[in-house]
């Protein structure tokens, strides 16, 4: 039926999301000729409409331009927009950050599908464009495709109502040849934030609208096929290719199909040909020894489709390409071409801190790029379909995706954390069923032979019932080469099928555990796991080691691939990274979403580390006769990668090799390494053999020589012969009234009983100590701790740290070679808390440190024992001989390394949106802090109990403070922070789960930690 009056009261309608809408249909690109095919140049059938748009922001839809859209209205001044873009990223409206509750939260009192009518933001866009030449002149139909618009839009061509569309994340097109005219037209949309689809779109991220994907106007041949669906499964031996494909005409008109198959490589490889009988076509094959496509090898075929007139004239060639693959379950586990999958994946927004999720193709290169350089093999789409850009690049780069719909109802039915479901949305409410069916029918349709699409997901946090059921069965029905995934089944039973996997989010291991050994029925999938909020990622190996313990554990999906955080300038005009609450934003869930192994202007953060080691198929285990590769890749051997290995004796390297190896997948070898047969290893001292696997020649995604798998393995030669004591002249012991001096040749250290530290520390005339030494227990809570109330449970550890008092003070040695004074101190914690530092000062001007604790039973765990203080500010300049190169903690230090690495001070305060814990090393055995001219001191530690170091410009109170990196402070000292043990950061959620007990510090306990300080 054609409308010709559009009403508002569709925003409220769950029957009206699509009005004159064309169905959905496949991604493909078609040309007029082959040499266009191959070439995969722009479409000439289609002209882009992306650039300035005239534009009219409006509060709600009472003050908006009602009859923009007519041909006479005039608009000249009205304001100019970018599209593709938000609105609000233009400086329209108002940003704003919220996860699970509905943006209107204490605004306004709605329930579905009614919407607040006081803050409904309009945006009115008027684009004029004359036809391009070539597209007016064959007579042919001339349609417009959005490809994302949130949420809900109306659109008119001359001042005549074209259609509207709900679903922002799938493409929108209309017919519009019967409103165009010669010379300039003019194209009238009408952009709605709030409508029954913002109810289904309570995804966590920024609440945008706008136009925010391309706008293209295309036309078609005379004879086009409008969908195709092409087929590419494996016989039951995994050899052959299967091959079919289906096609369907616009209309229905006599013509023919031929297909040639086209390897990578150019060669034909099978040739088909049909003539369409009511415009369609059905074509099949099966090919001998195909390569098979996975994300270890994505091997595609191109398809050159090519359709005829009854004649013989060429109208149309559609080059799709296609991965023959398939994946199933048997036995209740995942296969994909008959060996079990694991998912080493990540959820991944559509993000850009400038432009939002209106992002480019350098952002998704870049994006894919750095997925397969640190080894995660999938992505989920969370939690919305993608471009079609991005699903391209998953087939050619090699990435398995869940592909999930455009659907979350989170503030329906989980309120605070408590899942309340009394006014849930869709649940069982069968006037919703139409809408949300037609998300699942959009995304499937344009995404169906996409390769790299192994599971189609339900949507996410939506809770349960019939109409996602009947979305699950749908999927089913229509695909049958791809499992349906859908988490939310997990809080309501009852609709257990709507699913083929168990999927949990943010389960603890333990919790999958008990549930893969109590009679699993389905396999095992993380949706989302290791919430990488600030200072996370720890424990993600307990999750990891899972995968070689259960069959049906089959990895998991990081919670989150990319920070959003929108740059932002402060009131000094500096540049930031904003989150939630910063635009005065309210409702609000400020800092939330900053949840990535990435940060938001596409910089790598620390986490990654972690997470590339612990994602590695190739494992590498050294030890002292050669290294032990264990393949976990389920098709493709090492043969496109080098062994480089390396003899290094306290941080040094004395020798090196490079050799090839061949393990084929799903098995282990033992490769001798000669290095340590010909070095000689007789000086005693730590060793350490370093194993990688590189990339022997340049990759889509990587340079040759690019390192994908790592191992170490640390051993130590005792030295047996009799330690030497430091020597220098006989020391001066100079006892004052207040302080103690230490004097040398050229050094000396002054001790104050009225500070109750070392405030002096001098070599050759150059004062090293600029704030004394002080106890700490304290760090700057990271989001993770914020998360569980660490400052509520352990805060007496705070002031601990600032409120200690010196109770003892002695000289316990004092000979002409040494002398060590110590400091006892208790706290305010506890009255039996007992810290003790001592100093030993030798000849030779270095200074040994030793700081005790001695702990009661009742407290709160510790964060942190350590001994801080402060340098002039102009020794920033850090060598390290430690686990490395970036941060780590006793949690996170899988993917560190032992070797000598360079830092400034100032690297070490991470790139976290809100300032909190970072920067640390373990297995610290040295370091050194020196200014411009390579004078300063060095920290040593031996390597049979090392220690762990924060070299940063601030203190941890300082870091405690700051809400945003602008407001810390201006750099005078670095702070020098020695521990002997701090808590890991955890990861298993940033609500709630501690740390894992293993890695948490008792206060009931001894410890104890020893240092050297000496000059460079």
């Amino acid at each position: 039926m054609t409308i010709h009056t559009p009403s508002l009261d569709w925003l409220t309608d769950v029957t009206k999301f699509a009005v004159h809408r064309l169905p959905a249909y496949s991604d493909h690109k078609y040309y007029a000729t082959l040499q266009e095919a191959k070439r995969h140049a722009d479409m000439a059938w289609r002209h882009s409409l992306n650039g300035s748009w005239k534009f009219n922001y409006a509060t709600n839809p009472s003050s908006r331009p009602a009859e923009f859209y007519a041909p006479d209205f005039e608009y000249g001044g009205w304001s100019d927009i970018q599209v593709p873009g938000h609105i609000q990223t233009q400086g329209f409206g108002q940003m704003q950050y919220v996860n699970t509750m509905y943006p209107w939260d204490g605004h306004s009192d709605v329930r579905p599908p009614h919407i607040p009518e006081d803050h409904n933001p309009v945006g009115s866009y008027i684009k004029s464009f004359v036809l391009p030449e070539h597209m007016a002149s064959d007579g042919q139909p001339v349609f417009i495709s959005f490809q994302g618009v949130e949420s809900a839009f109306y659109v008119w061509l001359n001042g005549q109502f074209v259609g509207y569309s709900e679903d922002s994340f799938t493409p929108s097109d209309f017919e519009l040849t019967p409103f165009l005219q010669a010379g300039e037209n003019k194209l009238a949309v009408e952009v709605y934030q709030r409508s029954t689809g913002a109810w289904l779109e309570d995804q966590d991220f920024w609440r945008f609208s706008g136009i925010f994907r391309d706008v293209y106007l295309y036309t078609i041949p005379s004879v086009h096929v409008r969908d195709l669906h092409a087929k590419a499964g494996l016989d039951a031996s995994y050899t052959q290719g299967l091959l079919e494909l289906e096609l369907t005409l616009e209309k229905a008109v006599a013509a023919y199909a031929a297909v040639d198959v086209k390897d990578a490589a150019g060669q034909i490889v099978a040739s088909l040909k049909t003539d369409f009988a009511d415009g369609k076509a059905s074509l099949s094959a099966t090919l001998d020894q195909v390569q098979r496509w996975s994300a270890e090898k994505p091997y595609l075929y191109t398809l050159f489709i090519q359709i005829y007139e009854p004649d013989g004239t060429l109208i149309e060639v559609i080059p799709q390409k296609v991965g023959f693959r398939k994946f199933e379950l048997i036995n209740k586990v995942m296969h994909l071409n008959g060996k079990r999958i694991v998912f080493k994946g990540v959820n991944r927004h559509e993000f850009n801190a400038r432009t939002g999720r209106a992002i480019s193709r350098e952002d998704m290169l870049w994006d894919i790029r750095t997925l397969k350089q640190n080894n995660m093999n999938a992505v989920r789409t969370s939690h919305y379909p993608n471009q079609t850009l991005w699903y391209e690049l998953c087939d050619e780069y090699g990435v398995y995706v869940i592909d999930e719909m455009n659907l979350e109802t989170h503030g329906s039915w989980q309120k605070l954390g408590a899942v309340e479901p009394s006014w849930n949305i869709p649940g069982n409410l069968p006037e919703w069923q139409d809408i949300v069916m037609d998300r699942a029918i959009s995304m499937l349709e344009r995404d169906k032979n996409h390769a790299s699409i192994l599971i189609w997901s339900c949507g996410n946090e939506s809770y349960a019932g019939e109409v996602l059921r009947n979305v699950a069965n749908y999927f089913r029905a229509t695909d049958p080469s791809r499992l349906v995934h859908y988490e939310g089944v997990f809080h309501n039973r009852t609709y257990d099928d709507a699913s083929d996997m168990e999927s949990r989010m943010y389960a603890k291991p333990a919790d999958i555990e008990q549930y893969l050994n109590d009679n699993p029925q389905k396999p095992y999938i993380s949706c989302e796991y290791m919430h990488a909020m600030g200072n996370s990622v720890g424990g993600m190996h307990k999750y990891t080691e899972l995968e070689n313990k259960y069959e049906l554990y089959q990895g998991g999906f990081i919670w989150d691939y990319i920070d959003q955080a929108v740059m932002k300038k402060d009131r000094y005009g500096r540049e930031y990274l904003a989150f939630g609450g910063d635009f005065d934003d309210r409702a609000t869930d400020y800092g939330f979403c900053t949840d990535g192994i990435v940060y938001a202007d596409r910089k790598v953060s620390p986490k990654m580390q972690e997470v590339k080691f612990l994602y590695q198929n190739l494992k590498l285990t050294p030890d002292r006769t050669g290294v032990t590769i264990r393949n976990e890749n389920l098709f493709e051997g090492t043969d496109e990668y080098e062994l480089v290995y390396s003899l290094l004796h306290e941080g040094h390297e004395i020798a090196r090799n490079v050799i090839h190896v061949d393990v084929a997948a799903q098995t282990e070898a033992h490769i001798a390494l000669t290095l340590t047969d010909t070095a000689g290893i007789d000086a005693p001292g730590e060793y350490v053999i370093h194993t990688s696997l590189v990339l022997k020649e340049a990759t889509l995604w990587a340079e040759a020589g690019y390192e994908v798998a790592f191992g170490q393995y640390i051993f130590i030669v005792e030295d047996t012969r009799p330690q030497k004591a430091p020597t220098g002249g006989a020391l001066r012991v100079a006892h004052g009234d207040v302080n103690i001096g230490v004097h040398g040749a050229d050094f000396s250290a002054m001790f104050s009983k009225g500070a109750g530290s070392l405030t002096s520390l001098r070599y050759a005339g150059r004062e090293m100590i600029a704030i004394p030494p002080a106890p700490l227990f304290w760090r700057a809570t990271t989001d993770n701790d914020r998360g569980v109330a660490l400052g509520f449970e352990a805060g007496g550890w705070f002031a601990a740290s600032l409120t200690r008092r010196c109770v003892g003070f002695e000289v316990t040695e004092e000979q002409t070679d040494h002398v060590t004074v110590t400091f006892r101190y208790t706290l305010s914690i506890h009255a039996d808390v007992r810290v003790a530092v001592a100093y030993t000062v030798f000849a030779d001007g270095s200074l040994k440190v030793k700081s005790t604790y001695e702990g009661v039973s009742g407290l709160p765990n510790l964060p942190i024992f350590a001994l801080s203080f402060k340098v002039p500010a102009d020794y920033r300049h850090l060598d390290w001989y430690a686990m490395g190169p970036e941060e780590n903690y006793i949690d996170r230090a899988f993917g560190a390394r032992l070797g000598v690495f360079h830092n400034e001070a100032a690297d070490n305060v991470s790139g976290y949106v809100v300032p909190q814990e970072s920067g640390n090393r373990t297995g610290v055995r040295r370091v050194d802090i020196t200014d411009d001219s390579q004078r300063g001191i060095r920290i040593t530690s031996p390597a049979t109990a090392p220690v762990e170091c924060n070299i940063s410009p601030y203190t941890a109170f300082e870091l405690e403070s700051a809400y945003h990196q602008y407001e810390l402070p201006n750099v005078y000292y670095t702070v020098v922070t020695v521990a002997g043990k701090q808590m890991g950061v955890g990861g298993d959620d940033s609500w709630g789960a501690p740390v894992h007990e293993e890695y948490q510090i008792a206060a009931d306990q001894k410890l104890e930690f020893e240092f050297t300080v000496q000059r460079v």
